[in-house]
């Protein structure tokens, strides 16, 4: 029996088989074939990895050339914070400047308003003595006229440098724009005859500004007339242009057109022309300009 299990053995290839699965061969032939099929998996994914690591080094090699180039800028930027800080500073030097030359106009002003004052205290003894010594009349009318017109022209004088002072500050930021705003709000209702209320709206297309942003303005509504009024301590070109686009962005939102007026002590002569081909009215110390 032994030499024919032999025999079947060499000879019989199935007969072969059966036994080796009978003595647990095909299992272990069976997981031999999944474990190869599985280290070629994870040769797979090994390969894939290291394709993945050499982006990753790719990327890290390009994230540090653009900080190297961040390193730059901030440099760069730096050397401009430097320089607006000492601008910055030349301007505070201008400010005070400025502040001492409005304090010297002050106490100018001050001393004319004593002259006035002694003149017209003169003036005054002037006229009883006219009234006790009729025949010194005719002579003291004559110097009566001659202090008149030095009154005059000190009164004149006066109303000089209170309109310089006045338009110095505005210009220089001397005077705070909102308290301005507020002591001309009862100015602009009587001018206009209405009440000054507040429009606000949100501009989405940034037509006023170029970016989206809120726009308030004053506005004045009395017998159907929209009037938008913008005051200010001073006024340049660009308040003016700005005010105008406030006028097409509400003329969108409400399908009225509104009229465009501006009240300020001061006005300089290139926005006094792009309001006069504007369409927009200014409302200066001097009246309508």
């Amino acid at each position: 029996m032994k030499a024919k299990i032999i025999k079947l053995l060499k000879e019989d290839e199935e007969f072969r088989y059966a036994v080796a699965g009978m003595l647990g061969y095909g299992e272990l032939l069976r997981r031999m074939d999944e474990n190869t099929g599985a280290i070629r998996s994870l040769q797979k994914q090994v390969a894939e990895l290291q394709a993945e690591v050499r982006e990753l080094q790719k990327q890290v090699l390009e994230n540090v050339e653009a900080t190297r180039g961040l390193q730059r800028q901030v440099a760069e930027h730096s050397e401009v914070i430097k320089s607006l800080q000492e601008q910055v500073a030349e301007l505070q030097a201008e400010v005070r400047e400025l502040q001492k030359q409005v304090f010297e106009h002050s106490r100018a002003i001050r001393s004319l308003q004593e002259q006035v004052v002694e003149l017209q205290a003169e003036v005054r003894e002037l006229q009883r003595q006219v009234a006790e010594n009729t025949g010194a009349i005719r002579s003291l009318q004559e110097q009566v006229a001659r202090h008149g017109q030095l009154i005059e022209g000190l009164q004149r004088e006066l109303a000089k440098n209170t309109r310089a002072l006045t338009a110095l500050g505005a210009r220089w930021g001397l005077m705070a724009e909102e308290a301005f705003r507020e002591g001309m709000r009862g100015v602009v209702e009587e001018i206009l005859g209405g009440v000054v209320e507040r429009w606000e709206c949100f501009d989405e297309a940034g037509e006023v500004y170029g970016h989206p942003s809120r726009v308030e303005v004053d506005l004045v509504i009395r017998n159907g007339r929209h009037v938008l009024v913008e005051v200010k301590s001073s006024v340049s070109s660009g308040d003016v242009s700005e005010l105008w686009r406030i006028g097409r962005l509400y003329e969108r939102k409400t399908g009225i057109r509104p009229e465009l007026v501006i009240v300020s002590p001061y006005i300089d002569r290139r926005a006094r022309e792009v309001a006069r081909k504007m369409g927009v009215r200014v409302y200066t110390t001097l009246g309508e300009a």
